[in-house]
């Protein structure tokens, strides 16, 4: 399954965030969304993701157009297919760093042993500890963690790398470019020119009335 995005434009309060943008994101591949800031990235990211409705051109998932989808239909869309990695984490600090995982109390011996290996995956081991205990690096991190455990379809990520260290920053882009390995389409909002360069894809976003750039990047499937 793909998602395309056909002329798309988007206006807000009046203002143009860009316009006349042409995309395609394939299984099995991790892209960049760059540009300097207020260029439209995240706006963009959000289209993709179907959040953000445009004001022109068409979003197609596997083909087919989302416009007239509904509200039930964009939420089973979310919940069969996609993660989301927020740039402000998208975490419930009063509830464990497990439930964050899996955003359900119930969980089986299977499902235990899955929220380990994730988080263990990501450096992080304080499975029944409230999530407010976190450094932000580490909430940043958890929101890696619950990526990987839906093993969705689609991973939209927004500043992935922005609260980390270079070892952080480097293990999250080497668990995203493994999900991409795995199958997934991974798109990526980002001012790190290092993540961009680990992309197989880069998106110049670069505003309204300014032309749209692809290019090659470089260590990505």
């Amino acid at each position: 399954m793909n998602i395309a995005v056909k002329d798309l434009g988007v206006q807000i309060d009046g203002r143009t965030i860009f316009e006349a943008v042409s995309l395609e994101i394939s299984p099995g591949t991790m892209t960049a969304l760059t540009g300097p800031s207020g260029c439209g990235k995240t706006t963009l990211l959000n289209c993709l993701g179907l959040i953000q409705r445009p004001t022109g051109g068409a979003v197609l998932v596997g083909g087919v157009d989302t416009a007239g989808w509904r509200d039930a239909r964009r939420t089973r869309f979310w919940k069969d297919h996609v993660a989301f990695i927020y740039q402000d984490y998208g975490i419930i600090d009063d509830r464990s760093v497990a439930y964050n995982v899996t955003l359900s109390k119930h969980r089986s011996r299977s499902t235990t042993k899955r929220v380990d290996e994730v988080l263990t995956a990501v450096g992080l081991s304080q499975r029944g500890e409230p999530a407010a205990v976190l450094s932000g690096g580490e909430k940043q991190r958890l929101g890696v963690a619950r990526a990987m455990f839906k093993e969705a379809t689609f991973i939209f990520a927004d500043e992935p790398t922005a609260s980390l260290d270079t070892e952080n920053r480097e293990l999250v882009t080497a668990l995203l470019l493994s999900r991409a390995s795995s199958g997934a389409s991974v798109v990526i909002a980002t001012h790190d020119s290092r993540l961009a360069e680990s992309c197989g894809a880069r998106f110049e976003v670069a505003g309204a009335g300014q032309p749209m750039q692809h290019a090659a990047a470089g260590g990505g499937r």
